[in-house]
């Protein structure tokens, strides 16, 4: 047998083995397994399997497949640990997923208020995202609207925020980023001026920017709204992320009502090629947990 002949049938046989297939040296490492969407777990998620570290634990992230990584915390983390997280993330093929852009006002109004004072704080605050986007090589950013004014009425408090979205839009959209606007659920977050798909897609036509989308978060959703992959498909063309939680509890799927296999088929049939946020709890304490969620990962995805 010639010799390419023979490297070529042994690395495939060693790849049908599930190692890799470095045969002249080096530990031959499991390879991670092929989901069909891009889901992104957080730090914490496995921290009992991979350890504190949270270099480690992108690197245990890898090895089990998953292709991303979100962070709602990124922007408060120091420079010199984004820099490490971002460069590990390149060297293991991940993308990064969203981070918090900016103070979210959970009691009183912002944006919705129209407060000049607060929009110039809002947009400030995106203004330093985007250093932090371009250091941790992020394309989304969460942006959570603030409370509702309830001084006026809903149609003043629309305006003001749309106002205030079209200003941050054009900070980014020169830069190619995108803020992602995420509805909450009314028993969770009582309160708050977005709660809605609708409302959202309704924003995002008003703003008209390819910088302002929708985060739909698919927990929330079930809890406000429901009907899922009807206001999915209603509110396609503005959605640029999506997030994951079961419900009742907010944990892995397979343990609420809602049927992510149906939901993770329909949104990989409508060709989405982005990121899903694993923004849910374990519903198990330990190792026996993180184990549970990559398991319910693997049945949730298996669509096809």
């Amino acid at each position: 047998m010639k010799r390419r002949t023979f490297i070529n049938s042994t690395a495939m046989a060693g790849a049908a083995l599930g190692v890799s297939p470095n045969l002249f040296g080096g530990e031959a490492k499991p390879m991670g397994h092929t989901f069909n969407l891009k889901y992104a777990p957080h730090l914490g998620m496995f921290k009992n399997k991979a350890g504190d570290d949270p270099i480690d634990q992108l690197n245990f992230m890898a090895d089990q497949g998953f292709k991303a990584y979100e962070d709602n915390g990124m922007k408060k983390r120091t420079v010199a640990l984004q820099e490490k997280m971002a460069s590990t993330m390149a060297k293991r093929g991940m993308d990064m997923g969203v981070f918090v852009a900016h103070e979210i006002y959970w009691k009183e109004p912002n944006l919705a208020s129209g407060d000049k004072d607060l929009r110039e704080e809002f947009l400030s605050h995106i203004k330093e995202s985007v250093e932090v986007a371009k250091r941790v090589n992020a394309k989304w950013m969460t942006v959570v609207p603030g409370h509702v004014d309830l001084r006026q009425n809903m149609g003043y408090q629309t305006a003001h925020v749309v106002e205030s979205l079209k200003r941050a839009s054009d900070i980014l959209e020169p830069h190619g980023l995108v803020m992602v606007l995420e509805p909450l659920n009314f028993r969770n977050h009582p309160g708050l001026f977005l709660s809605e798909s609708p409302q959202a897609y309704e924003i995002c036509k008003a703003v008209d920017s390819p910088s302002c989308k929708i985060l739909f978060d698919i927990y929330h959703q079930q809890i406000q709204e429901g009907n899922l992959i009807p206001n999915i498909e209603a509110c396609w063309d503005e959605i640029g992320y999506f997030q994951i939680g079961d419900n009742p509890g907010r944990k892995e799927p397979t343990t609420g009502e809602i049927n992510y296999k149906n939901v993770f088929k329909f949104i990989y049939d409508k060709g989405y090629k982005d990121i899903l946020g694993m923004e849910h709890g374990n519903s198990i304490e330990g190792s026996k947990g993180e184990q549970a969620v990559i398991d319910a990962y693997k049945a949730s995805d298996d669509f096809l």
